[in-house]
């Protein structure tokens, strides 16, 4: 993600701006904008594999099945979902940023 942001969309749009196609620049320009915050999210979620923060957390908080929804109230996202039995994999924080 970072060499896309930093180097590879930047050289493109700097291509194809010598070519001629401004448009497409433009584009390769916007792909970077959404590859840097790529990078931020692997590099936090990095951060939280090393740091065991994936499935637990310090604080209470709500961790909800992808799969059906059941919603876990609690420091670590529980092994089992109890409504579809799906493995604690499949469980996220709870956004409410709608």
């Amino acid at each position: 993600e970072h060499e896309e942001h930093t180097d590879l969309y930047p050289a493109f749009a700097t291509v194809a701006d010598q070519e001629g196609f401004a448009e497409i620049a433009a584009v390769w320009r916007a792909i970077s904008v959404a590859e840097k915050q790529h990078e931020k999210r692997y590099r936090d979620l990095l951060a939280n594999i090393e740091s065991n923060r994936v499935f637990e957390r310090s604080d209470k908080v709500v961790w909800r099945c992808r799969n059906c929804g059941y919603l876990h109230e609690n420091h670590k996202a529980p092994e089992l979902c109890p409504a579809c039995a799906h493995p604690k994999a499949h469980f996220e924080l709870l956004g409410e940023n709608w």
